[in-house]
This record gives structure tokens, C-alpha cells and sequence, in this order.
């Protein structure tokens, strides 16, 4: 039997590889995904706050940037042209100390310089769209919103078989071989043939560049974010999105209060280093698997770094009342009791190995044209929000065709 070949090849069925083989199978190209899981979207698409991100925090001129905004308008255009789950909320980012102003200036700088709609409120200003926050100042947002995003997922993925893509689950990739015309892609259940490969293989991402044979220049380190829901009292605190003030050193936005669109309120995510690439709990352990996590040098300097902040989440991680300090500085009112268990998500951070966080999205190449690889090395929030762009992003680079956005935002 004759091994099946494509133009494209996708590793990974999170919403990033599958909007990539979307942006492939619109150009009538053959395209298949091919995903470990019994499941699409199993890991960060489906375990993550659902907020639709408005590209406000990021650095002008990136790619976080430039596809978060453009992604904020398309995501919200996709939902409602196929009827699934959204809301436009807005949000508050909210400053509690004086120290945080000059940190929520630099915000409003980016976001003007992102073409983000925003707008400095004072305490009066941020209590009418949030009557219960605490804080000295804050930042609305409006462009901000909730969705589901597996529910974006699957939707994508049965777009991408109704243009005559493949979808491939339960098929883990062992190996990935270039040679001069294709690539081989290896699965224990056989192989498949690609002109070109993509991996989006989030959490595995650099694995998988090593066994096709790449330097990945970085390490996954996979940080848990817990999140705690709130009792339907406290719940009645909330309207909408209440976001800090981030801090710079790290990619992570802070604990936050998310209005779902279930109704149900929850917390979080904190970033406690898990102890497994699929660490969503405390049991799950790798011992192999944590041990390269904690002898890779980058860790070992992110660490020295950042122990305090670390112990800090580990503790606000095993202790309820600890957590419930955390939200207590924006929502004075939330009591620890008011606080339960609602899941975790794992982040696949990109660390290098002089234990810089990477904080852009991260694409390396292997080559160009016939034989190539491209690797998604690195893309955490908000690359959810930003998945159609990015997709169309990654068609470009392989292929250098340009496709419009997929629905008029």
C-alpha cells in the first residue's frame, strides 16, 4: 500500500495547527493533521481562561501584537457566522497600588500604539462597570470577550475536512525525516508524506523539532495555572473581566476574574511549575520528565531568578486562603470559602537556555520550499485568540501566498 501524501503535513490538533491547515486546505492544497490525542484541542486550546484578547499588552511590532488585534476582530466574526458561544465584554485592568501606575501608563502606551481601543478610568470611572472592585485606577478595554475556544477548534476541524483535509487522532509522531523533494513523517501507526510539515505540537513542540532532527534553541517549560471558581455570592461580585496589572518580568498576565460563558465565575491562572509536561495536577508526575525540566540550565537560571515569586505561586497553589489574598487586592470581598477547585490548564512557556522567557510567538524554519519544516516553538496566550492569523501567517511563510481574513470582521 502506497504511503499517503500531502502538500502540507500538520503535527498537532490544537487550535494553532488546526487554523494553519485551514489556511492550507482554502488555497486547494491537500492538507492532513496529524494528532496524538484521542481528541482535537485536548491541551492548552481546551484548558485556558476562553478570553478573547484584545492585544493590549504586547509589544508593538511583534507578532503578538499584530495577530492578537487582528485575531480579536476575526475570532468574534468567526463565532457569529457559525453560531458558536461569545460574548464582547470589555474588561478592566485594574491598578491597586501606586507602584502599578507607571506599569498601567506603559499599557495604554502599547495599546494606543497597537490600535487598541482603551480608556484610563478613576475609582467613580471603573465602579460603574464594576461595582465591587477595588483599585486606584484602571484601564477599560472594550474590544475584550469571551468564547469557548474548543468549540472554535472542532468547528475549524470540520471546515478543514470539508475542504478535503484529513484529520488524523490518536497517532503520536516518533520521528520526522527530511529529504530532498518531501518529508516523512513517522507514527506508530504508519507513515504520511508531506511536501512541507508544520508542528504545532504546543507542549511537545521541542521534542518534536529534536526528532526532525532541529536545535529548537529552547526548552518547553510547562507551568500549571490553576483556576478557582467561585461560590454563586461571590460570583455576584463580578460582571465581567477583572484583569491586574501585569508584571513585566514574567508572560504570564496575573490572576484574574473571567465572567464565562456559561455564567460561571472562576479565578486565575496562577503559574506553578508542573511536574509533568501534562502536569494539570499535583499527582501527575514524571520523574523523567520533571528532572529535565529541573536540571535544564534556562530553568536553573529562571529559578535563581524567581524563587521568590515561584514559592509565592506553589503557595497560593496548595493554600485556598493564600490564593484568596490574590483576588482579594482587586475583589475585597471574595472570602476564601467562597473559592473551589475548577480545573488547570499547562502553558508550554519556550525558555532559552541563558533563562530568557521567550516572549513572542516563536517560528523556525528547516529549510524552504519542497522538504521543509516549519516549528511553532513557541505560542501561549494569546495565541488562541490570534490562531486564524497565525495560520495564515504560517501558509505565507511556507508557501509566500497571501490569503485574506477568512470572515469580514
Amino acid at each position: 500500500m502506497s504511503t499517503p501524501s500531502f502538500d502540507v503535513v500538520v503535527v498537532g490538533g490544537g487550535i494553532v495547527g488546526l487554523a494553519t491547515a485551514h489556511a492550507v486546505a482554502r488555497t486547494g492544497r491537500s492538507v492532513a493533521v496529524v494528532e496524538r490525542e484521542p481528541q482535537l484541542a485536548r491541551h492548552q486550546t481546551g484548558n485556558n481562561s476562553n478570553v478573547i484578547h484584545s492585544g493590549l499588552y504586547y509589544a508593538p511590532g511583534g507578532y503578538k501584537a499584530r495577530l492578537a488585534v487582528a485575531g480579536c476582530a476575526e475570532t468574534v466574526a468567526f463565532c457569529r457566522e457559525h453560531d458558536l458561544p461569545h460574548e464582547v465584554t470589555g474588561k478592566l485592568v485594574v491598578a491597586t497600588e501606586p507602584e502599578e501606575l507607571p506599569r498601567m501608563a506603559e499599557l495604554k502606551r502599547r495599546g494606543d500604539a497597537n490600535g487598541v481601543e482603551n480608556r484610563q478610568l478613576d475609582q467613580d470611572g471603573m465602579r460603574e462597570y464594576e461595582p465591587h472592585v477595588r483599585g486606584i485606577a484602571a484601564l477599560y478595554v472594550p474590544s475584550t470577550g469571551i468564547t469557548d475556544y474548543r468549540a472554535i477548534a472542532e468547528k475549524i476541524g470540520e471546515l478543514v475536512a470539508k475542504e478535503g483535509g484529513e484529520i488524523h487522532l490518536g497517532r503520536a509522531v516518533s520521528r520526522i525525516v527530511r529529504r530532498t523533494n518531501d518529508v516523512v513523517v513517522r507514527t506508530e501507526t504508519g507513515d504520511l508524506l508531506g511536501k512541507q510539515v508544520v508542528v504545532c505540537a504546543g507542549l511537545r513542540c521541542d521534542e518534536v523539532a529534536e526528532a526532525a532532527g532541529a536545535d529548537p534553541g529552547v526548552r518547553i517549560i510547562p507551568f500549571r495555572g490553576e483556576y478557582s471558581g467561585f461560590s454563586d455570592r461571590a460570583a455576584g461580585l463580578v460582571k465581567g473581566l477583572i484583569y491586574p496589572v501585569p508584571d513585566p518580568a514574567f508572560p504570564f498576565l496575573g490572576v484574574h476574574a473571567t465572567r464565562g460563558i456559561d455564567g460561571h465565575v472562576h479565578a486565575g491562572p496562577n503559574a506553578v511549575l508542573a511536574l509533568a509536561r501534562e502536569g494539570y495536577s499535583w499527582g501527575t508526575v514524571k520523574p523523567k520528565e520533571f528532572l529535565e525540566t529541573i536540571t535544564y540550565p534556562g530553568m536553573l537560571k529562571v529559578a535563581k531568578q524567581h524563587w521568590k515569586y515561584g514559592f509565592g505561586e506553589m503557595h497560593r497553589s496548595l493554600s485556598r486562603k493564600a490564593m484568596v489574598k490574590q483576588i482579594q487586592r482587586m475583589l475585597p470581598d471574595v472570602r476564601a470559602e467562597d473559592l473551589h477547585p475548577a480545573g488547570a490548564g499547562v502553558r508550554a512557556q519556550a525558555v532559552k537556555a541563558d533563562g530568557t522567557l521567550v516572549d513572542d510567538f516563536l517560528f523556525v524554519d528547516q529549510g524552504s520550499g519542497p522538504g521543509s519544516v516549519l516549528h511553532v516553538l513557541n505560542a501561549p496566550s494569546p495565541a488562541a485568540t490570534a490562531a486564524l492569523p497565525i495560520g495564515r501567517e504560517i501558509l505565507e511563510r511556507l508557501t509566500g501566498e497571501k490569503l485574506a481574513p477568512l470572515t469580514a470582521a
